[in-house]
């Protein structure tokens, strides 16, 4: 079983508009609501592969609830936090010629008691966990240590856990030796204070960030593949993808695969790469499940190709 921790999870709602007009009246062609955050859309990638996951997250309110039925119709075990705010909406406005501008809401303050509740309900489920997988921003009430206390209590409980964070979260929890982190290129570059402008750049960071604590380092490069550095070396994962509908949530799945496959090793890289791959393929936050997946398409090597440019240079 993967257990998911967002703390700060979200309903999606995604209108489909010609183009946006600042000022006008703009008519969508189409509109969707999702389950969002970043750990919900690991645990719906990891439900879509045919494996068991519980979500943990708080929830307040009638969007807090609507999250919940969505979850609950993907196949999706909930263990929802009570929470007095109501969870955050947020909106997408996808025009025709790919462009998606979205509206992030900052959700609810959480309480001492619902930060203490939501921690108490990630022990609870802990102990049937295979990996515990946090992600995402944290609300507010919530301080930058908290991923840190989180992890030092997974590794009490003797569970694996995986990180997807970023800025000050991210570097107070790797000093309690999270067993991955899995940043992208921006949040590599943010993390070692540095830009990025090639493969060999990003492995430098991912290095700094082993060297900082990170036991293994999964790195997202967008179009220019992904890294893995832990103990028994590097590697370096990319997909041939013909044409992209979508890339929100692909590094979620792409962490989901990493899980489903192990979390170890070049194998799991490989169903990391698929994951996301097959992601980018699809609409909106749509989570691949394996009839999606194109294994041949996918190469992983351990000869890092470190003079390749970054399509998207980060700074």
């Amino acid at each position: 079983m993967i257990l998911t921790v967002t703390p700060n999870p979200s309903l999606d709602r995604t209108y489909e508009i010609p183009s946006l007009d600042r000022g006008e009246v703009v008519r969508a062609a189409g509109e969707r609501m999702d389950p969002g955050g970043k750990g919900v859309n690991v645990s719906r990638a990891v439900a879509a592969a045919g494996r068991r996951t519980v979500a943990v997250l708080p929830l307040g309110g009638a969007p807090g609830a609507l999250v919940a039925d969505l979850l609950d119709a993907q196949g999706i075990e909930v263990a929802p936090v009570p929470v007095a705010g109501a969870t955050r909406s947020n909106i997408a406005l996808a025009e025709a010629d790919g462009v998606l501008t979205k509206i992030n809401a900052p959700g609810p303050e959480l309480s001492e008691a619902e930060r203490e509740l939501l921690l108490e309900t990630v022990r609870r489920h802990a102990r049937d966990a295979d990996w515990i997988a946090c992600c995402g921003s944290l609300p507010r009430g919530l301080a930058p240590s908290w991923y840190a206390d989180l992890v030092a209590r997974a590794h009490t409980a003797g569970v694996r856990i995986a990180l997807d964070t970023s800025g000050p979260a991210l570097l107070h929890a790797l000093r309690e030796r999270p067993d991955v982190v899995k940043p992208n290129a921006d949040e590599l570059a943010e993390a070692v204070g540095r830009p990025l402008a090639t493969v060999g750049d990003a492995l430098k960071a991912a290095e700094e960030l082993r060297g900082r604590g990170a036991r293994t380092v999964l790195a997202s490069l967008g179009a220019d593949g992904q890294l893995l550095v832990d103990d028994a070396g590097s590697w370096y994962g990319h997909a041939r993808v013909d044409a992209v509908r979508s890339n929100v949530g692909a590094g979620d799945a792409s962490l989901a695969g990493f899980l489903v496959a192990g979390g170890s090793g070049p194998e799991a890289l490989a169903s990391a790469v698929a994951h996301g791959a097959a992601a980018v393929r699809l609409p909106g936050s749509v989570m691949p499940a394996p009839g999606d997946l194109d294994p041949a398409a996918v190469t992983v090597t351990d000869r890092v190709p470190v003079d390749r440019v970054l399509t998207e240079p980060a700074s």
